[in-house]
């Protein structure tokens, strides 16, 4: 077994008195390397997952009402059926964002619990509950026969998605810094693979129910790269190009305690915790603002970016959206070795400005052409994806050993919070624009 990371440590102090093991020779050491930079890409896909189809997923799970004997979530029809004839705007009875909501709240609430003591837990058993979750998810919305029972589905995939990412990325501080980059890929690549694939399966003439059957494989995926994959956790070595950009920047929690083990997770004060997390609120808030402008694009506006002068249906249109949105994030995850960014409030103020526009599109339709629309949403895609993965590099140059493990796990709440605030401000917008005539 390729070293079952979770199940040999555990964020406890028991391993505090264990020799260091010998560096292994260098052919060994790129195996490894390799080993775990495909582990962390494919945990990095697998976690977020069921987290994207869920929201690809978003219009069918609303605009259809099923009867006796129907399989499908969506009519298979190119035609759409207004929801609402008295608005321009086809919309449903719920807005988009209250699948968002159920996709991201209970992920809000891990993420504020977790630094509190979820470091108690081992990560074998978070990993565990993270798959169950995946795939019930899966399950519960194929074979749910009501919006209500469809949510209850969604809910489990957000706590499969908050668990592993927050464990997944604490986990990253017991490895060499280069699998944050791998880490960020793999979840760019879950958006669009997600994305796609529900996209690509549905127009091909799959029923959403059997399209969502068919992503079973994904959780097990998971499961199987964690605990065969993975090697267990050894001293870090970030490497010379990042020890030469290490060297020349301040620390961002400045540390006068002896040094540690690479493998040691001390057990920090409360005061430590919020002295770490005050040092943190400069990569944060950024995220926080990217992350709430382009959900709020992608959960309150583009159900109402909606062209009557094209093939594609009202559903086939959103899942356009989806897709493009996850493209552009996928290819920004993936850029961390070409291109770096260190201010990244640049990105959170242009996709502020993204905002902007097409909200004002939304109001006066002046857009032409669906085409436009495509290239912002992967321009939106591109700029999202680039603050995410350059956020939690800068956090792991700018901590110190002792705190990246809390430091990781603390910045998550970054994007979930924008997540959150995003969905709460859609719900009232639809129904506002939804309204007019």
């Amino acid at each position: 077994m390729g070293g079952c990371a979770g199940s040999r440590r555990r964020l406890s102090h028991s391993e505090e008195e264990t020799a260091p093991e010998p560096r292994p020779p260098l052919l060994d050491r790129k195996g490894v390397d390799w080993k775990n930079a495909v582990g962390f890409w494919l945990l990095g896909l697998c976690n977020n997952f069921s987290y994207v189809v869920m929201l690809s997923a978003a219009h069918d799970i609303l605009s259809h009402q099923r009867a006796p004997g129907n399989q499908s979530h969506v009519d298979p029809g190119p035609t759409p059926t207004p929801h609402n004839s008295s608005s321009r705007f086809d919309c449903n009875p719920v807005s988009t964002a209250a699948v968002l909501l159920a996709d991201i709240l209970p992920t809000l609430v891990i993420k504020l619990l977790a630094p509190l003591g979820l470091h108690l837990l081992p990560y074998s058993p978070r990993v565990f509950v993270s798959g169950v979750c995946a795939a019930g998810s899966f399950i519960l919305v194929a074979f749910s026969h009501s919006v209500g029972t469809s949510l209850c589905g969604v809910v489990l995939a957000s706590i499969s998605s908050g668990l592993g990412e927050i464990t997944f990325l604490s986990l990253t501080a017991f490895y060499p810094r280069a699998v944050i980059a791998w880490w960020s890929s793999g979840t760019g690549g879950a958006g669009l693979l997600g994305a796609l694939s529900y996209l690509g399966l549905t127009q091909a003439g799959l029923s959403p129910q059997h399209t969502l059957l068919s992503m079973l494989g994904i959780p097990a995926l998971m499961l199987a790269s964690y605990f065969f994959l993975l090697t267990s956790p050894g001293p870090q070595d970030p490497g010379g190009e990042e020890e030469a950009e290490t060297a020349a920047r301040q620390p961002l929690i400045s540390s006068e305690a002896p040094e540690l083990k690479p493998d040691y997770s001390p057990n920090l004060s409360l005061q430590e915790r919020w002295t770490v997390f005050k040092g943190l609120l400069w990569h944060i808030i950024p995220l926080v603002v990217v992350y709430f402008a382009e959900y709020f694009i992608n959960q309150g506006l583009f159900e109402l970016l909606f062209f009557r002068n094209t093939s594609l249906s009202h559903a086939q249109q959103y899942r356009w959206y989806q897709m493009l949105y996850q493209a552009g994030v996928f290819a920004s995850r993936s850029s961390l070795r070409c291109c770096r960014i260190r201010f990244t409030w640049a990105l959170a103020l242009l996709q502020c400005l993204n905002l902007a526009f097409l909200l004002v599109d939304v109001w006066f339709s002046f857009l032409p052409s669906i085409y436009l629309v495509f290239l912002i949403i992967l321009y939106e895609g591109l700029l999202g994806g680039a603050a995410y993965v350059n956020t939690f590099h800068n956090i792991a140059l700018e901590t110190s050993d002792e705190h990246r493990e809390f430091a990781m796990a603390a910045a998550c709440i970054s994007d979930t919070l924008g997540i959150s605030l995003s969905g709460l401000l859609a719900l009232p917008l639809h129904d506002f624009l939804c309204h007019l005539s």
